[in-house]
C-alpha cells in the first residue's frame, strides 16, 4: 500500500513533526512511522504481533488501518 498517498493529516491517530523521524507520519506520541504497520503486516505479522513488538496498541493500529480503507474507498475526485 501507498501510505504516502493518504491524506493523514485526517486520521487523528497520528502525527508529523517536522524533525522527528524526518517528518513521516507516526503514531501519535511515538516514533514508529505508520509505514511500518503496513510493511510489517505485508511480511506477515498479525496485528497483536505487531503491538507486542512495537511501543502502539492494538486500537491504535486497528485505528490506522480503518482511516486507510475507508480514504482508499472514497471515490476519487478529478477536479
Amino acid at each position: 500500500m501507498a501510505t504516502g498517498t493518504l491524506d493523514w493529516s485526517q486520521c487523528p491517530a497520528v502525527e508529523s513533526i517536522p524533525g522527528k523521524v524526518s517528518g513521516a507520519w507516526v503514531f501519535r506520541g511515538t516514533r514508529m512511522p505508520v509505514q511500518t504497520v503496513f510493511e510489517n503486516l505485508e511480511a506477515g505479522m498479525s496485528v497483536d504481533e505487531i503491538t507486542e513488538v512495537f511501543d502502539v496498541t492494538a486500537e491504535e493500529v486497528r485505528s490506522v488501518l480503518r482511516f486507510a480503507v475507508r480514504s482508499l474507498e472514497k471515490e476519487p475526485s478529478f477536479g
